[in-house]
């Protein structure tokens, strides 16, 4: 399945650049090399490196958990690899555009990480099963739905601190784009979204 493929490429890559900075700062999401350099492809291939064992484990556990869901749903949706492949990589774009923006005239500023596109993938899950539970903290079950609620809130609040190293915007506009993916692929699942919430509320 194409998960497992992403997954191994990924964890390849990330144990590489662990001991080989130069390609590290190769792959690396710098929007100003991205802009000034015509580096475009850092834009994808920064979500194949990952800062550390944690930060790799998360994110691949994480894609792991919702991302053979979405490409089962997907394929019983009638919808190809192709579809799959777009949807993980456009996360990745759409998660770094708004640091493109911002972080153009920055030559210091470095983001890695698969954690945009894991976004995605996490709150299509969400808006296709809204009920379904996920563990808040690991150990806490709770509704899909009340865990994006507080996830974006999150992002958005932590967006404006400082000193973490965690790129909370990437996971924000990633998260809002796996939202709106599937309507993209199939209009009448917004419908479908709202009837389970009106159903179970």
């Amino acid at each position: 399945m194409i998960t497992y493929l992403i997954i191994g490429i990924t964890v390849v890559l990330s144990f590489i650049c662990f001991s080989n900075r130069e390609l590290f700062m190769k792959l690396a999401f710098i929007p100003y090399r991205t802009i000034r350099n015509h580096e475009y492809y850092r834009i994808v291939t920064h979500g194949f490196i990952h800062a550390d064992m944690t930060h790799l484990l998360v994110n691949m556990f994480t894609f792991w958990s919702f991302g053979l869901y979405i490409e089962r749903t997907f394929r019983y949706m009638g919808f190809g690899s192709g579809a799959y492949l777009a949807f993980y990589f456009g996360g990745m774009i759409v998660a770094s555009l708004y640091d493109l923006i911002k972080r153009r005239n920055d030559p210091y500023y470095v983001s890695i990480g698969a954690s945009g596109a894991v976004s995605a993938v996490l709150f299509t899950s969400i808006f296709l099963d809204p009920w379904g539970k996920i563990l808040f903290f690991a150990v806490l079950p709770v509704p899909g739905i009340v865990f994006g609620l507080l996830y974006l809130a999150y992002c958005q609040y932590m967006a404006k601190q400082t000193g973490d190293n965690i790129n909370h915007n990437a996971h924000f506009y990633g998260a809002i784009y796996g939202l709106i993916f599937p309507m993209l692929l199939e209009p009448s699942l917004l419908h479908l979204f709202l009837s389970q919430l009106t159903f179970k509320g």
